[in-house]
């Protein structure tokens, strides 16, 4: 995975607020970059005009823009996966005839072992490429319009495992050389998707604060992260935790996400939530009934922790919960909306099963 002078040219499917966002930062680091738009014209303003970011990395610079999935995988030595999750499936099902042997491809974040589908593919396809699985960004970014985006973070330390396991040391070197900073090795490509801590908290959030979304109120999440919500939230991680355990995997509580990612140094998440609130005034909380707190976060998030509990025989009551109510107050089946969980076989898998695949 290594190049030549330790430059890469990097290939970035989407053009949300995470892509430009690793677009700007990559570019800052002399890598080359090419943004492709799955939706299709996402990325048209960026072929004539320059991509501008402020916040922590205020700066203006040049991308490369892709006609298609075919016209990325040539152009690039490394691929960057910055979509939401339920976009994975279709984007990896357009990048799989198009990989090459020695391709490295990063998902970032990762959710549901969609990381596993696209290298499970590759592999019966015949191809030999490693793919890296973010457990979550390594910035955290708003687009605020198509060639414009506000970096808002860099967090302190990342964990990223690998497929195969064995190329974790590539893996690691080449996440360096791409944004700097420290990444550490997660144990497994499970491990990095149960250290998404997001479904966990978004999916209480948005629940518990549904009519504000629906009135598109200007709500900040923090502040809204009440006593009650963040009681709400402690207990889905203690199932998120649980589950893991099963797996033979260790977490750490959510707690220690925040500390990591953000410096907070309160020890109750309620008052985690009154610190980053004090500290950030904000993010805003949604505004609209299609947010990724439910299309995202509750099928390929907290559905895929339940349906690894059904697995490990790992009861998970508040999870079910709150998958339910989101389900109720929007009239639809959020267990249905998981794309992966049938072409990955989770259903009839068992622990060591899917352990033997990781």
């Amino acid at each position: 995975m290594t190049v030549a002078g330790g430059l890469y040219r990097v290939g970035i499917a989407g053009t949300g607020a995470i892509a430009l966002g690793s677009a700007a930062w990559l570019r800052q680091m002399d890598h080359s970059v090419t943004l492709w738009s799955p939706g299709g014209q996402g990325a048209e303003a960026l072929r004539t005009q320059p991509l501008e970011a402020s916040g922590v990395l205020p700066c203006s610079v040049t991308v490369e823009v892709a006609d298609d999935a075919a016209q990325l995988c040539h152009a690039s030595d490394v691929l960057l996966l910055a979509l939401p999750v339920n976009g994975h499936r279709r984007v990896m099902d357009a990048l799989l005839p198009c990989l090459r042997d020695g391709q490295a491809v990063i998902v970032s974040s990762m959710a549901s072992l969609s990381s596993l589908y696209l290298y499970e593919n590759a592999r019966h396809a015949g191809l030999r490429i490693a793919v890296a699985s973010f457990g979550t960004t390594v910035l955290t970014a708003r687009r605020e319009s198509a060639t414009q985006v506000r970096v808002m973070t860099r967090r302190k330390a990342v964990g990223v495992s690998a497929l195969p396991s064995a190329d974790i040391a590539g893996v690691l070197e080449l996440c360096a050389a791409l944004f700097g900073g420290s990444f550490f090795a997660q144990q497994n490509t499970l491990a990095s998707a149960l250290a998404n801590v997001n479904p966990q908290s978004h999916g209480p959030l948005a629940v518990f604060n549904w009519t504000r979304i629906e009135r598109a109120e200007n709500w900040p999440q923090y502040h809204c992260m009440t006593p009650g919500v963040a009681r709400a939230i402690e207990a889905l991680d203690l199932e998120r935790r649980a589950v893991a355990q099963a797996f033979r995997i260790e977490l750490g509580p959510i707690e220690e996400h925040f500390a990591r990612s953000f410096g907070t140094t309160s020890t109750r998440l309620e008052d985690i939530a009154a610190e980053l609130h004090a500290k950030r005034g904000g993010p805003p909380g949604p505004v609209r009934t299609d947010t990724r707190f439910v299309s995202e976060d509750m099928p390929y998030g907290l559905a895929f922790v339940e349906a690894l509990g059904l697995i490990a025989g790992v009861p998970t009551p508040a999870t079910r919960t709150i998958v339910d109510a989101a389900s109720l107050v929007n009239g639809i089946d959020y267990r249905q909306q998981n794309d992966l969980l049938e072409p990955l076989g989770l259903a009839n898998e068992t622990v060591a099963g899917l352990l033997a695949r990781l």
